[in-house]
């Protein structure tokens, strides 16, 4: 049965998107492919309020994650830790033998730019990850204020940002904010199928890309940036997908950035006030999500139950994630093409299913 995806990713994806997928498939050093890339990187600039490179990879953005880490460190990176999907951050480093430290805090908690300044300054650090949108936790970190505090007292430290789950759901100025590695996935905010990560690089990076003498191939930055400069990837890029990302772009950028994450946050504060009034939100309130939301289990209620009658009415919402959550949380997600009538008919049936008033 076919089900609307309320969960953080893979995200519900418009049959419109889905067609445009489906035009003839073009070769990827033809005139064709340049001007098709061309013209997704400049919506991409837009979208991301940046003049830098705007990267695109036939990878997950995992990969992507792996690839900056190898390049970025010379010396040694802090990994701010608040939630499973920025531990990955620290797995990726021990995995590559790159010397790393890691900062954590309660999960539902975030990261602040005072807990960034104690730990940079306890250490030799030239890097620092940060996840923008916590998934695990419902958790959004303050980018802006850390990233402000890294170039005031940190200026030669590389910040590498996985946003994945915020990129397109939640304003991120690239320019402004000083940021040097940004990763996204195409199946989370942006509604699309996976298999595609938007990436943007600073200068900064780039310099400091060229000081590792092993970078990997597939992810190296510079390699990428020769072909960038003539709109193409190193390897064969995914073409269908770029076509429902061009198509999702032109949409976006219809409905006008500022409505676009009005509309996230509109969906969002939906579900917080529900949540309060039924159950409980899981995160502290100084840092909660505009993209997915995790509400603490006060009712003790079996949530793949919840799912599993949800999914006999077209609907799904996310477990909360991993052994530490499961059970204890669950998720729904407010990002993509979702509206707040979608959010309210979810919101609709899950009272309900659990008879809630």
């Amino acid at each position: 049965m076919y089900k609307k995806l309320f969960i953080p990713g893979p995200t519900h994806v418009r049959d419109e998107i889905l067609q445009a997928q489906t035009v003839p498939m073009i070769g990827h050093r033809a005139k064709e492919y340049s001007e098709l890339h061309g013209a997704v990187r400049q919506k991409l600039e837009k979208l991301l309020y940046t003049q830098q490179p705007v990267f695109l990879y036939a990878s997950s953005g995992t990969g992507v994650m792996e690839g900056s880490i190898r390049q970025a460190v010379l010396k040694r990176a802090l990994v701010t830790v608040c939630g499973a999907f920025s531990e990955r951050w620290f797995k990726i480093a021990e995995a590559n033998g790159v010397p790393a430290d890691r900062v954590d805090v309660d999960w539902g908690q975030g990261i602040t730019p005072e807990i960034v300044d104690e730990a940079l300054s306890q250490g030799d650090y030239d890097t620092l990850t940060v996840t923008f949108n916590e998934t695990s936790t419902g958790v959004m970190n303050p980018l802006r204020d850390i990233a402000a505090l890294v170039r005031q007292k940190y200026p030669d430290v590389v910040i590498l940002v996985d946003a994945v789950s915020g990129m397109a759901g939640a304003k991120i100025e690239v320019d402004a904010w000083d940021l040097d590695v940004v990763i996204s996935s195409s199946q989370k905010c942006f509604a699309l199928p996976p298999g595609l990560t938007v990436t943007t690089i600073s200068e900064r990076m780039l310099k400091r890309a060229e000081q590792v003498p092993n970078r990997g191939y597939y992810f190296d930055f510079l390699v990428m940036l020769k072909k960038y400069k003539l709109d193409q990837t190193p390897a064969t890029p995914a073409i269908s997908l770029i076509n429902a990302l061009n198509a999702q772009l032109d949409a976006i950028l219809a409905e006008g950035l500022e409505n676009h994450w009005q509309r996230h946050i509109d969906m969002a504060e939906v579900v917080r006030a529900w949540a309060r009034k039924h159950f409980a939100l899981f995160p502290d309130e100084r840092f909660l999500s505009n993209t997915v939301t995790t509400i603490e289990n006060t009712r003790g209620i079996s949530v793949a139950d919840l799912n599993a009658a949800l999914g006999e009415r077209g609907a799904m919402l996310s477990n909360g994630y991993g052994t530490r959550l499961k059970e204890k949380t669950f998720r729904i997600a407010h990002m993509g093409d979702l509206q707040v009538e979608d959010i309210q008919w979810l919101l609709g049936q899950i009272e309900d299913i659990l008879g809630l008033e």
